[in-house]
Parts: structure tokens; sequence; C-alpha cells
């Protein structure tokens, strides 16, 4: 029997790396023996991806959940299909190139994918494609924790607060304010 190692899906900023959040994050994730899946791309993802892959003896790997830029054509004369994947950060080790255009709740977003593959979510600081996977993850039943640093940070998640989420109807919403927290909420 094979035993499957955590994926712990962490969703954030793609242009803001939030380095005193997705550091401590990425390496403790890292520490933990557990797979680190993002969508591949900057800011957030980034920081946390470079922390993770900077831990000495890691077991998990760091995987990438890629988004196109834009819908594959197919071309009517040969039947091959173009596609063109988004930019991969270079902490990335697997790269998931999907045809998924958008980072949304639409049905034609990787955001389905980052959610669905995670056993834990760990949602940073992020705007409207952040935003998206937290409720996308209700909407999955898929367990989340916010880290957002301390409250008086006033960091946000597509502009709204962890009472503005949970009041929108994002259900349950656990929050955490230091990594020590965030380390009891994954477990061991």
């Amino acid at each position: 029997m094979v035993r499957r190692r955590k994926i712990v899906g962490v969703m954030g900023s793609g242009s803001s790396p939030f380095p005193h959040l997705a550091r401590p994050l990425g390496e403790l994730i890292a520490r933990r023996g557990c797979h680190l899946l993002t969508g591949g791309g900057g800011g957030v993802m980034a920081e946390a991806g470079r922390a993770f892959c900077g831990v000495s003896g890691r077991r998990g790997l760091s995987i990438g959940v890629i988004k196109s830029r834009g819908s594959p054509r197919q071309d009517p004369q040969i039947g091959r299909r173009d596609h063109h994947p988004a930019a991969v950060n270079e902490w990335v080790e697997i790269a998931i190139h999907t045809h998924l255009p958008s980072s949304s709740e639409a049905v034609d977003s990787r955001n389905h994918l980052n959610v669905l593959t995670a056993h834990f979510l760990v949602a940073l600081p992020g705007s409207s494609g952040t935003l998206s996977e937290v409720r996308l993850r209700q909407q999955y039943g898929r367990p989340l924790l916010l880290f957002l640093g301390a409250a008086a940070d006033g960091a946000t998640i597509g502009g709204k607060t962890v009472a503005e989420l949970i009041e929108e109807g994002c259900g349950l919403v656990t929050s955490a304010e230091t990594i020590a927290e965030v380390g009891e909420y994954l477990g061991e």
C-alpha cells in the first residue's frame, strides 16, 4: 500500500509576495513532509515555493497548476491545438499545464483543480482569484485556513476581511495570525 503525502495548497496574490507570511508557510509545509501546491505564478506562489524548495532534506515536491493564456484553438487544416501556458515560476518542480484560461469560479478555471487537489488550503492575502478559491473551497467542502497575519495589518482577500467572508456565506472560516497557529491547523 502506497502512503500518499498530504498536499497543502497555498493561495494568494500573484503579484505581491507577502514574504512575512509566505516564507514561513513554505518552510513549514516542507518540514511537515507535505507537497506544496500553488498556481505556479509569481507573488505568494513564488515566495512560498522558494522557501519550500530551500528546506534541506524535504520529502515533498512543489507542484504548480498552470493556467493557459487564452483558450486553445484548433487549426481546422491539421487538427492541432495551440496552447500558450502562463509563465511558471522557477520553484515549481512539477508543472501541470492546463488548457484552462481563467482564475475564477467559472467552469473554465484552473482554480477548481487547485481546490480539489489539495488536502488543506491556506489562503494568504490576495485579490479576486484568491477570493474565488475561498468560495470554491466552500462549494467543495475543503478545509481552509486564512493566514492574513495580525488583524492590525488589515490584509484582505479580494478586498474582504475575515468577518466579511463569513457574512457573505463562505462558511466556517478559520484564521491564523501566526505560523504556530498554522502549524496547529495542519497537525502532524
